[in-house]
């Protein structure tokens, strides 16, 4: 990473420090509704194995779609207050403005699922993934991660204020309740059904889902890293197209 992409990387850190919406949303909200699914409607679920563990993939998503909205919030203010200019008058590359926006989402992305992964070890969640397992999902959260920035800071680029880029993250926070986090889609009814299963969250999930039982299917796999290589490219080339035209 260059030093330019390593000074907005800070630049954005500070900024989620300091802001307590932006943490509590990015990781103390994903384990409030972590508690409320398995303590509260965990036992009305029949998913044939330990509730917490079914669930807990579903919420490692959960965590990274929350951490958006702050990430294209934070895109839109940098281009409608006018610290960009401030950038290019201080020489500043202008791919390390996007870069430090995709990285700072990914590291809160991960710390959020570091706490939620913690929460769900302390409820009960005992994985029988191997080593080799673990890595694959980390593969496959860091890709997830990586394009679900892209997409969100093109988002951010794209909307006309920081209150309306917010809003355009909405579907993205709501994909996972209509995917398999919380119940398997062919226990939902007709319609949702079918989008639960051919919407880009669900082959993620159902693929941290058997690495994680110890029984990976690589037709999720492939699925998962197909949909983020997707999301990834059309995310990174608005944005790139998106800042040209506006910077």
């Amino acid at each position: 990473m260059s030093t330019d992409a390593l000074i907005m990387l800070r630049r954005n850190f500070k900024h989620t420090a300091r802001n307590p919406v932006t943490v509590f949303n990015a990781v103390l909200l994903p384990i409030v509704i972590m508690l409320m699914f398995v303590y509260m409607l965990g036992n009305a679920f029949s998913v044939g194995v330990k509730y917490i563990d079914y669930a807990t993939p579903g919420m490692i998503l959960l965590a990274v779609a929350y951490g958006l909205g702050a990430t294209a919030t934070e895109v839109n203010s940098d281009m409608t207050t006018g610290i960009i200019n401030r950038f290019r008058v201080m020489d500043i590359a202008r791919g390390a403005i996007l870069t430090g926006h995709v990285v700072v989402t990914i590291l809160r992305s991960l710390i959020s699922i570091a706490a939620i992964i913690g929460v769900a070890f302390a409820l009960g969640f005992r994985p029988s993934a191997d080593l080799g397992d673990w890595l694959a999902v980390i593969g496959i959260v860091v890709a997830a991660c990586f394009a679900t920035s892209w997409l969100t800071v093109a988002m951010g680029l794209a909307a006309k204020t920081p209150q309306s880029a917010g809003m355009a993250t909405v579907p993205l926070i709501m994909l996972p309740f209509f995917s398999s986090a919380i119940v398997p889609a062919a226990k939902m009814g007709q319609g949702v059904r079918q989008f639960a299963q051919y919407q880009p969250f669900t082959p993620i999930i159902e693929s941290l889902r058997g690495l994680l039982a110890g029984t990976p299917s690589a037709g999720y796999m492939f699925a998962a890293l197909a949909w983020c290589a997707g999301i990834a490219i059309v995310g990174y080339v608005w944005a790139v197209t998106t800042f040209r035209k506006r910077v």
